[in-house]
């Protein structure tokens, strides 16, 4: 196989740059691969060792401006052309990358790979896909996780496509079951965008398994919970708020006296497997899929561990050609608006 060859937003998060150039270290030293650091180059050069003590290689690519988390994203792409999010977009474009990672705005990576690269045929809007831990030991997909606020009920079963797509490709899922994120398990509960989405769901050819509720997302009992982004996100937030405050909790808890420490040395391998579980940083970046290359989107505050694992992500989006295939099926389907 040819060696990946990645970009890297290395301004993007609100750790930049220190926290994507030690992820890109990590990354050189363990992986076979190129990789496009863009960002600003006396910022970048100076912090890495010459490029033949890696593994992988590596080359900057001088961009001088920076989009901001709070920057308004349309705004934001249109004029900011020499940004290390617009660069990294463009070196895609223009065969020197196969793919992106990104811990910036996610509305500017959002705009300027819709824009830029285009979207897949029969795609209307790309979704973002993140893996969410389950009792079971395993993950389900949450899609859309952030970058569609409003959608129409067309654009959810396409979000339902492409994450049973990702399913199979990533977690080895044979005909994934889909879900409909709602507020009851009935078909008749919900509001207008989710009845009409469940009606629709029913008439395509998808492992439609019903709605799901908030409480069972953990419970593993669907392979792809699909949800608009506003939706989506405020879950996923809320998931590592809580995730966070539980294990905060138990470590208070176990260092509190001599007979919880005692206990706690007895179950420390339950809490080291609990908390990998739920270590966001292990799964690095979910991928923006519907485009017409690869993008990886990490979390605004991300530490060089995700930055390594979401650039470990990219190389798998890349070899095993999530939106070309996501581009075939629904081409497929082929449903769209227009034909509602």
């Amino acid at each position: 196989m040819q060696t990946p060859s990645i970009a890297v937003d290395v301004m993007g998060g609100d750790n930049a740059p220190a926290a994507e150039l030690g992820g890109i270290e990590a990354a050189l030293h363990e992986y076979d691969l190129h990789l496009l650091l863009v960002g600003r180059k006396d910022e970048i050069a100076p912090r890495l060792s010459a490029p033949d003590s890696y593994r992988g290689s590596y080359e900057i690519l001088h961009a001088p401006e920076r989009i901001a988390m709070q920057e308004d994203p349309i705004s934001a792409v249109r004029q900011k052309r020499d940004s290390s999010l617009m660069v990294a977009v463009e070196s895609v474009r223009e065969g020197q990358a196969d793919a992106i990672v990104s811990a910036g705005n996610t509305g500017a990576v959002t705009t300027a790979t819709k824009i830029r690269w285009g979207v897949r045929e029969s795609v209307e809007r790309p979704a973002i896909a993140t893996l969410f831990p389950t009792r079971e030991d395993d993950y389900t997909i949450l899609i859309d996780a952030g970058a569609n606020s409003d959608c129409t009920p067309v654009q959810l079963v396409q979000f339902g496509l492409m994450g049973s797509v990702y399913s199979e490709i990533v977690l080895n899922k044979k005909n994934p079951s889909v879900g409909l994120l709602n507020l009851g398990e009935e078909a008749v509960k919900g509001n207008k965008l989710t009845k009409e989405a469940f009606t629709l769901f029913e008439q395509q050819p998808l492992n439609f398994t019903g709605n799901v509720e908030g409480n069972q997302i953990a419970d593993g009992i669907v392979d792809v919970i699909v949800c608009d982004g506003f939706v989506g996100n405020v879950v996923l937030k809320l998931s590592e708020g809580l995730a966070v405050y539980l294990r905060d909790f138990l470590k208070e808890g176990i260092y509190s006296s001599w007979r919880t420490k005692l206990g706690g040395l007895m179950l420390k391998p339950v809490f080291e497997d609990f908390e990998q579980m739920i270590d966001a940083e292990e799964v690095g970046g979910a991928p923006l899929l519907g485009l017409n290359h690869g993008c990886i989107i990490a979390h605004g505050d991300s530490s060089p561990k995700a930055i390594k694992n979401a650039i470990r992500v990219a190389c798998l989006c890349i070899r095993d050609k999530f939106n070309t295939i996501i581009g075939d099926r629904m081409a497929e389907l082929n449903l769209t608006e227009a034909e509602q």
